[in-house]
């Protein structure tokens, strides 16, 4: 039986644009908009209120290995924000806080291991909530499990919630949701959808240098998704048409797998990528990636041994110290011959093929959505490239040798 307990919370802990929402009852709840808004500090903060009344919330994210460090990081910093310490049980190694008052729990897990899931079930009560984190980062499919564990009695109105940044009108979510939302609009309720838009100007909590930041956005896309928290439409995008699966079931081909490789340290990432090609179908298949900073070369090795083996790995030229560092730790790393105009060349190639990325591959997807031609000219009159290229470089170089033969076919056809 839960036992009643006052507690007193300061509702300064709370941004005051989220107030009329801690006890929102809809099963539908959308939290969007521009970053530095305070959408995922308030649902933290929700979530461990929620538990002191008896929900059990499952918070999810599309890739396990960034919860840790994200909402589980959250979730701590908001019941120590609220005074709440002494109020939950808190398991590190679990990922789990556990409401000494109600027995509810707040769990998280990761959409890249979905048996653990469906498999899922609170130590007292049933599942009440689910909170996506990064919703679009998400599949439709995963969405629609995650319905299906909202079920079991309960006391409490199950709620499913998301939040995002709004990033592209071409996802799934505007498309289930949005249709009738109007430019400008803040807010609409309904009896089972809640959607909200907020931005860094309803964050209370926020520097002027913070808002100074946001506002002086130069990007137009950025500007419009992150400060303004618009949905976006990519002008000039590089790789419109690509496209998501779970391929944890591909049968994988030794003599079609590819690997590439973008060195980075400590602002940049070191990037690097595993696929399979199929010429036949003129598709690429991407099936892992690594997207880390502040890895020296030894670990580095270390993080490529079970993803690439004995394989090729083709890595940028840029570099020859780290790719002799590499071949010195066992890895088969050789440089990217690349050569004039290789970049143009490269995307050339791609945009002929199609390319399936494999769900856990967010930073991938990410790239492919934000690459895109800028608006001014190179210095040789041809357009150039702009966004988040790390990847992407690294799928380049994977291809060179496939690019290239193309290319050679390609100039051998006779003329019709």
């Amino acid at each position: 039986m839960m036992r009643e307990n006052k507690i007193l919370v300061p509702g300064e802990a709370i941004n005051l644009c989220y107030h009329p929402y801690l006890r929102a009852e809809q099963f539908y709840q959308i939290y969007f908009g521009g970053a530095g808004s305070g959408k995922s500090v308030f649902l933290a903060g929700r979530a461990v209120l929620d538990a002191l009344t008896g929900r059990n919330t499952l918070i999810v994210r599309q890739v396990a290995r960034t919860l840790r460090h994200s909402c589980f990081n959250e979730v701590q910093k908001a019941m120590n924000r609220l005074g709440l310490k002494d109020e939950f049980v808190l398991s590190s190694s679990q990922m789990s806080l556990t409401a000494k008052c109600s027995g509810a729990q707040i769990l998280f897990l990761g959409l890249d291991d979905v048996e653990k899931v469906k498999s899922l079930t609170p130590q007292c009560g049933a599942l009440t909530d689910v909170w996506i984190e990064e919703a679009t980062e998400c599949r439709y499919e995963d969405m629609k499990q995650l319905e299906k564990r909202l079920r079991g009695l309960s006391l409490h109105k199950k709620r499913l919630t998301m939040s995002f940044n709004p990033v592209s009108k071409s996802h799934w979510i505007y498309k289930q949701f949005f249709t009738g939302w109007a430019e400008g609009q803040r807010k609409h309720v309904s009896a089972d959808l809640l959607m909200i838009k907020t931005t860094y100007q309803d964050n209370v909590f926020l520097t002027e240098d913070d808002r100074r930041n946001y506002a002086a956005e130069q990007d137009e896309y950025f500007h419009r998704v992150y400060t303004l928290g618009e949905w976006g439409q990519i002008a000039g995008a590089i790789f419109p048409h690509w496209r998501r699966e779970n391929l944890s079931t591909l049968p994988q081909n030794a003599q079609f797998l590819r690997f590439g490789l973008d060195f980075g340290y400590a602002r940049d990432p070191a990037a690097a990528i595993k696929l399979q090609v199929d010429m036949k179908h003129r598709r690429i298949y991407v099936l892992e990636e690594l997207y880390e900073t502040g890895l020296s070369n030894e670990t580095l090795a270390e993080r490529l041994r079970p993803m690439a083996g004995e394989h090729l790995i083709v890595c940028d030229s840029a570099e020859p110290k780290s790719i002799a560092q590499l071949r010195g730790l066992g890895l088969a790393a050789v440089a990217a011959k690349k050569g004039p105009d290789s970049l143009r060349q490269g995307i050339r190639f791609l945009q002929g093929m199609e390319i399936v990325c494999d769900s856990r591959c967010q930073y991938t997807m990410q790239e492919l959505q934000e690459y895109r031609w800028r608006e001014d000219i190179g210095a040789m009159g041809l357009p150039l490239p702009q966004g988040p290229d790390h990847l992407l470089d690294a799928l380049r170089y994977a291809l060179e040798q496939d690019s290239r033969e193309g290319a050679a076919q390609a100039l051998s056809r006779p003329c019709v």
